[in-house]
């Protein structure tokens, strides 16, 4: 029986360009998401706070005042690592959040942030707006070419969350 070769590249110049677009947005993509850590990373150790690191304070920016799970953070899309547990430890250690049991489900623990918590998330919060007035002043990106790019970004989202969904 002879095997029919499964075509995964694209046919034709359309296809091809098409598909070298896709891969410099992925690549923007990762690029961007590594710069955003840096930022906040420079931002930190610029104020002197050298017991936290990026992702983390990015993981309490997000959390914001809610009280949630540790499965609630990705369900929420707080953090889409794969070792929350790992921050969330270090951040309840480090004095940036509260933990207690859930008196729901006594195996599930439920994290809030604490005053030195709510501090970094307002200093992330700081950087961002700066950077947003900037983006603005300097006329970067405007608010349409922000409403686009989200849309954009949010379709590509749910295009990839269905590709994992319905995998199988």
């Amino acid at each position: 029986m002879a095997q029919t070769a499964m075509k995964t590249e694209p046919q034709g110049t359309d296809a091809v360009a098409y598909l070298g677009g896709y891969m410099e947005h992925l690549a923007l993509i990762e690029r961007l998401h590594r710069l955003l850590l840096d930022v906040v990373k420079d931002e930190f150790e610029r104020l002197g706070i050298i017991d936290i690191n990026s992702v983390q304070a990015l993981l309490l920016f997000n959390i914001g005042e809610n009280e949630v799970t540790a499965g609630e953070l990705k369900s929420r899309g707080y953090y889409q690592g794969s070792n929350v547990s790992y921050n969330l430890k270090k951040l309840v250690q480090a004095g940036y959040m509260h933990h207690q049991k859930c008196a729901v489900d006594r195996r599930a623990v439920r994290v809030k942030l604490t005053e030195k918590g709510r501090d970094v998330r307002m200093t992330v919060a700081q950087l961002f707006a700066r950077h947003a007035s900037l983006l603005q002043k300097k006329e970067i990106l405007g608010v349409d070419d922000l409403s686009d790019l989200n849309s954009s970004m949010k379709r590509v989202e749910r295009f990839w969350t269905d590709q994992i969904r319905f995998i199988y």
